[in-house]
């Protein structure tokens, strides 16, 4: 039962992680990260220059300053955790829901952690570590360069959905 209880905490826990990303990012305070997304999509702060530009991401909102595509992308990313956080939620409810069931029903009834795990460790491989790291070139970037802590969620998400997908057996007879 332990061992359940571990892995519906961690679920739990990822999902109110994301809660409080998304309300900060959304809410409380949008410009935050948006100013990383801009710099990393505008490519404005690399070592290299403008030798790269032309994969700059730029099309200015009439009469603010601000460029559509980054608030579109941001706004992507911001639908990506809620996304995660919620199904993270939903699946520590279908797991605690299963916690006295047979091994099998609470091994079917991961399915949704699951997929807000795999959601997220997408979203950091691929959002982050591919596309802004090595197509918009951030880890050139001395001041807007999140590889590090990209990879930090990217490993620790995984270590869950690891965890997690380990199989339960069934619990000792009461």
């Amino acid at each position: 039962m332990n061992a359940r209880l571990c892995k519906i905490a961690l679920v739990a826990s990822v999902g109110f992680f994301f809660f409080v990303v998304t309300l900060n990012d959304a809410i409380l305070d949008y410009h935050g990260n948006y100013e990383l997304v801009q710099h990393i999509l505008s490519m404005d702060t690399l070592n290299t220059g403008e030798l790269h530009a032309w994969r700059a991401l730029r099309a200015p909102l009439p009469a603010t300053g601000s460029y559509w595509v980054h608030h579109v992308f941001y706004l992507t990313v911001i639908l990506w955790n809620a996304a995660t956080g919620v199904l993270c939620f939903a699946g520590a409810g279908k797991l605690w829901a299963a916690r006295r069931a047979p091994a099998t029903v609470f091994n079917a009834a991961k399915d949704t952690a699951f997929t807000g795990l795999t959601l997220n460790l997408v979203l950091w491989l691929v959002a982050l570590l591919a596309v802004a790291g090595e197509w918009f070139l951030m880890w050139q970037s001395k001041d807007w360069n999140e590889q590090d802590s990209a990879f930090r969620m990217f490993a620790c998400l995984g270590i869950v959905l690891i965890f997690l997908a380990l199989e339960d057996k069934e619990l000792p007879a009461a």
